[in-house]
């Protein structure tokens, strides 16, 4: 084969390539010969590529803050007794002890439904116990306690923990009627445990007077 077919060969081989070389070539010498706007040209794609950056970034970043906020609102429960797969099941906040004992298959044929509040929020670390008909309703209370968390509502130095407390606990707070532990309760059930002790001011009506009566006798342990 002659050097000059082994050239041609190669050109349409290389065509498509050497066809966008030369738009890309004609482009830039278009620029450089449009009357001097080249260097308008220029700035004006650097600032549609930092913009794209900038959306890439904000994109991402919004992205990673859903991540997170779904992470907050993960929690487990522990569904036991008259069920047909009892075990530990992830939830969200917000979801119904009913949710929670369809997922884990429904009821079994002897259980006591009447026994449980289906329409319960469930809450982390809690446990749904249904009992069988006729089970020992004390020994019911004793194994599941499921209308509460299993975690302390104190700690050892008798601090409050805002994140577990019933109602009745948190009443006993400074400044802390029904109305507010109310409040507090839906807030934590809503926007999930609460990640700091200054969080507290974010619930409607517990203001700064309120919550530095009460800083020292709260934990989010």
């Amino acid at each position: 084969m002659t050097k000059g077919s082994k050239l041609f060969q190669w050109i349409q081989e290389k065509k498509q390539y050497l066809l966008i070389g030369a738009v890309i070539l004609g482009i830039i010498l278009y620029h450089l010969l449009s009357n001097g706007k080249s260097d308008d040209t220029l700035h004006d794609l650097m600032k549609e590529e930092v913009m794209l950056s900038n959306v890439q970034e904000e994109d991402s970043t919004a992205k990673k803050r859903e991540a997170s906020l779904e992470q907050s609102t993960m929690i487990k429960v522990d569904v036991k007794g008259a069920v047909s797969k009892p075990g530990v099941y992830t939830a969200q906040l917000g979801e119904r002890v009913i949710d929670l004992v369809e997922r884990a298959g429904g009821f079994l044929d002897d259980a006591d439904q009447t026994k449980i509040n289906l329409s319960q929020k469930v809450s982390d670390e809690m446990v749904i116990y249904v009992p069988i008909v006729g089970e020992d309703v004390e020994i019911v209370e004793q194994m599941a306690n499921f209308s509460q968390p299993t975690e302390k509502a104190s700690n050892s130095d008798g601090k409050v923990n805002i994140n577990h407390a019933d109602s009745a606990m948190l009443q006993t707070l400074p400044g802390i009627g029904a109305g507010k532990a109310e409040a507090i309760i839906e807030y934590r059930e809503t926007n999930g445990p609460f990640q700091t002790v200054e969080d507290l001011m974010n619930v409607s009506g517990i203001g700064e007077k309120t919550f530095e009566k009460l800083k020292d006798s709260i934990t989010v342990e």
